[in-house]
């Protein structure tokens, strides 16, 4: 395990953080490792950027696009021939 030590916190912050810490029954420190916890894995996602973008734009209702139907490509050209060589 790693050790933090944060310099200039606020007197207003450590209050809060005691009263918050005495609310939940825990030192300031378990406290402060549940703060930090919990605000990481807040920002932790499995989800794909297109999962992520879909979920974002679902409530209003999202889009549905009609796509073109799919083709065969066209042959590349032939340059074993070239003049040029």
């Amino acid at each position: 395990m790693a050790n933090l030590t944060i310099r200039n916190l606020e007197e207003t912050i450590k209050t809060g953080l005691r009263q918050r810490a005495s609310i939940h029954g825990r030192s300031m420190e378990e406290e402060a490792r549940q703060i930090l916890k919990q605000a990481l894995q807040s920002n932790i996602n499995d989800e794909g950027i297109g999962t992520l973008i879909h979920n974002r734009f679902a409530a209003i209702g999202g889009v549905d696009l009609s796509l073109p139907e799919r083709t065969p490509t066209r042959q590349p050209p032939d340059l074993s021939n070239s003049e040029n060589s």
